[in-house]
């Protein structure tokens, strides 16, 4: 017979304690719920912040508590924004911000976190995906990471190369975005003064309307590669 060890990690306890309390069954040193890594990714357009948000509000509904974070929203503010008008306050990820430290200083003063909203993930580091592992399997953390998997180049972002390589679970958004001639919208094409760019920054903050100096526009891979972005383009 064991003694029940309690799980509430509300307590104002030290990081180390709550890690103890909250994260291990007494005796066999296995974790008490079994947290994930999950990673959800797709193009633009096709709902992985409303997404995000959706599933932070499933989880808060039933008790939990998590923290939203984001990196480079589209708002360039500390918030998640959606293209059909939802908003959330949201922890700015910086570079020098560590997730594990993050999360340990909200136990230390006593409030829970039993997840993570992470929007606009490809934008991290490789160094945070890693501290997003470190949460799962130490701190016994649910992680949901939303993000676009490749580059105007067509290239792996590094965060996310490193999200398939560790997640738990990879799944693509199924909310389909179509190219301007109807078949799938795969790929996301920089258009820099009406051309498809194919050198240049891995990040550059554009937008989707015509008239932006630097835009974006999802394509499928034949127009994506001929540079055609349409007749009405």
């Amino acid at each position: 017979m064991t003694d029940d060890i309690r799980t509430d990690r509300a307590e104002p306890v030290g990081a180390e304690s709550a890690l103890s309390a909250a994260c291990f069954a007494a005796g066999d040193g296995r974790l008490r719920h079994g947290a994930a890594l999950k990673f959800f990714w797709g193009p633009m357009d096709c709902g992985k912040s409303t997404m995000a948000l959706q599933m932070n509000y499933n989880h808060a509904r039933q008790g939990r508590r998590g923290l939203v974070l984001t990196r480079i929203d589209r708002s360039l503010g500390p918030q998640i924004t959606t293209r059909i008008g939802l908003a959330h306050e949201a922890i700015e990820v910086t570079e020098e911000l560590d997730l594990c430290e993050l999360v340990r200083s909200r136990w230390a003063a006593g409030i829970r976190v039993d997840y993570l909203i992470c929007d606009e993930a490809c934008f991290y580091t490789v160094p945070h995906i890693e501290q997003m592992a470190e949460l799962v399997d130490r701190y016994d953390v649910d992680v949901f990471a939303f993000g676009l998997a490749s580059d105007f180049r067509s290239c792996l972002f590094p965060a996310a190369q490193r999200l398939f390589e560790l997640a738990d679970e990879v799944s693509r958004i199924q909310v389909e975005v179509l190219c301007w001639c109807g078949r799938p919208g795969l790929l996301n094409a920089r258009v820099v003064a009406g051309t498809v760019a194919r050198e240049g920054e891995q990040v550059v903050i554009g937008d989707t309307v015509d008239e932006a100096e630097v835009r974006y526009q999802v394509l499928c891979r034949r127009h994506y590669r001929n540079g055609d972005l349409g007749g009405n383009r």
